[in-house]
C-alpha cells in the first residue's frame, strides 16, 4: 500500500474510534437522563393525585352540599346512631326495657 493510503486509513480509523467513544458516552448519559425523567414523572403523578384530593376537600367545604353533609355527619348521625342503638336494644329484650 502507498503511504497516502496508510494516512487515509489511519485518519478514518481514528475518526471512527472517536465517534464510537462519543457514541458510547452519549448512550450512557441518555440512559441516566431517562431514569431521571422517570423519577420526575412519578413525582408529578403523586403531586397530581394530592392536588385532586385537596380540590375535592376544598370543594366539599365550600359548597352548600358539602357543608350540609359535614353538619349531618358531625351532629345528626351520632344522635340517630344512638337512637338506632337504643331501638335495637329494646327489641332484643322483647320491649321490656327499663328505660325512663
Amino acid at each position: 500500500m502507498n503511504v497516502a493510503e496508510w494516512i487515509i486509513v489511519a485518519i478514518l480509523s481514528m475518526t471512527l474510534l472517536v465517534f464510537l467513544i462519543v457514541g458510547i458516552v452519549l448512550f450512557i448519559k441518555l440512559i441516566g437522563l431517562t431514569k431521571e425523567a422517570e423519577k420526575v414523572v412519578v413525582e408529578s403523578q403523586d403531586i397530581a393525585k394530592n392536588a385532586n384530593g385537596i380540590v375535592s376537600n376544598v370543594k366539599g367545604m365550600t359548597s352548600i352540599g358539602g357543608t350540609v353533609e359535614m353538619f349531618v355527619d358531625k351532629y345528626v348521625n351520632p344522635k340517630l346512631k344512638s337512637k338506632i342503638k337504643d331501638n335495637k336494644e329494646g327489641s332484643k329484650d322483647g320491649g321490656k326495657s327499663s328505660k325512663k
